[in-house]
């Protein structure tokens, strides 16, 4: 004869197999396609949120467990570029820096669905949501000199010796908002606006003082001096840049968000319980 004991703990096993049962089955598989929109930096060469958008997009991948969790995949590239002269900031203008960067990004990120949503669905074919995860992502700053364009962290425009150099592969934090709405029961629309918190804040070149040139020249050379401080001279000719005077902030890291609207195919199927007397 069963025990008291085994009577509720095998109720409790069985109420919970049901019920994850029923939550997990009410809406899952994959979906997959691609996003096309806009790429935009922020940081020490923009530090007043000026928008200069550039080419961006990348490729989707999202696997639904229920109507209201899902988690995402995606690979992505952007553009990103900042010059000094752009801002309004007497300072910022007279410093005279300017770069540009191209991103590949990775992503993982876990969605909720404000509304339940379900492919096919009469009612449920659209839903805002939030999403949080991690990305990884790969950079190579480059500045204009003579005509060519010469990628900044070789070079160390901030004194960093060889071997010292930031890495160009960096982590962030990715967070955002997006919205999903049917076309038909395969094809869905996504549009999503995604910042990344950067674990780095060298996106730019740009983060804590000027270093010593004549060790700079000895280092790398005239070029990486020139790069280090293209500031415009005042009436003395005298330029911004001394040792150890402020050449960025270190207070907060980079950023950069992605914007775009995105064409998903759903492979799934909406699954029904089956039915026993």
């Amino acid at each position: 004869m069963p025990t008291k004991t085994s009577i509720v703990k095998k109720s409790i096993f069985t109420s919970i197999f049901v019920f994850v049962f029923f939550v997990l089955q009410a809406q899952m598989g994959w979906e997959a396609g691609g996003w096309l929109g806009s790429s935009f930096y922020f940081g020490d060469l923009n530090t007043e949120f000026n928008l200069k958008p550039a080419l961006a997009g990348g490729l989707i991948g999202r696997y639904n467990f229920n109507e209201r969790v899902c988690l995402k995949f995606s690979a992505n590239y952007g553009f990103v570029s900042a010059h000094d002269e752009d801002s309004k900031n007497t300072f910022q203008q007279t410093r005279n820096l300017h770069f540009r960067s191209q991103i590949f990004d990775g992503t993982a990120q876990l969605e909720f669905n404000f509304l339940p949503y379900i492919h096919g669905s009469k009612d449920k074919f659209y839903t805002p949501y939030l999403f949080a995860g991690l990305s990884v992502f790969h950079f190579q700053p480059q500045a204009e000199y003579q005509g060519e364009w010469v990628d900044l962290r070789p070079l160390g425009t901030e004194g960093q010796f060889r071997g010292d150099e930031y890495s160009t592969l960096q982590g962030a934090m990715a967070y955002g908002i997006g919205f999903k709405i049917d076309l038909s029961y395969e094809w869905s629309l996504n549009f999503e606006l995604s910042s990344r918190r950067l674990f780095t804040d060298y996106l730019d070149d740009v983060s804590t003082v000027y270093p010593d040139f004549d060790d700079l020249e000895a280092l790398h050379g005239q070029i990486a001096v020139d790069l280090s401080d293209p500031s415009i001279p005042n009436a003395e000719g005298i330029k911004l840049g001394e040792p150890g005077r402020q050449r960025g902030s270190s207070n907060a890291n980079d950023i950069y968000v992605m914007f775009g609207a995105g064409l998903v195919y759903y492979f799934g199927d909406v699954r029904c319980p089956p039915y026993s007397r």
